[in-house]
């Protein structure tokens, strides 16, 4: 066991696999309806604390370890938010492909200007 309150094969593999998918697909989720970037942290939170239950029941890891809900919640929050800004991205340049083209992954911008540095 280390500090996450699980071993590293399972914190890779369910925590940031299985529970990664998850936190994507809820940030897809979020920006699909258009809801800001913000409610993303309480569900992260949630699956956190699930993610948790599950590494105590399937793997005997600590359920009550703080250090390991911080860390998986906190991977968990990033990928939710990388799937949020990858789809809101996404669906403006969609929506609106008059409007906006892409100027990156993350990011879109005016039709007819350039990025300036």
């Amino acid at each position: 066991m280390s500090a996450l309150g699980s071993s590293w094969p399972v914190f890779l593999g369910f925590t940031v696999v299985v529970a990664g998918w998850i936190a994507f697909m809820t940030g897809q989720a979020v920006a699909q309806v258009w809801k800001p970037a913000w409610q993303v942290i309480p569900y992260a939170i949630l699956l956190g604390a699930a993610d948790r239950f599950f590494v105590f029941a399937l793997f005997g890891g600590n359920p009550l370890s703080l250090p390991g809900f911080a860390v998986d919640s906190a991977v968990l929050l990033a990928i939710g938010l990388t799937a949020h800004r990858l789809t809101l991205a996404r669906g403006m340049t969609r929506q609106y492909p008059w409007l906006y083209e892409r100027s990156g992954p993350f990011s879109w911008r005016e039709k007819g200007r350039e990025r300036t540095f």
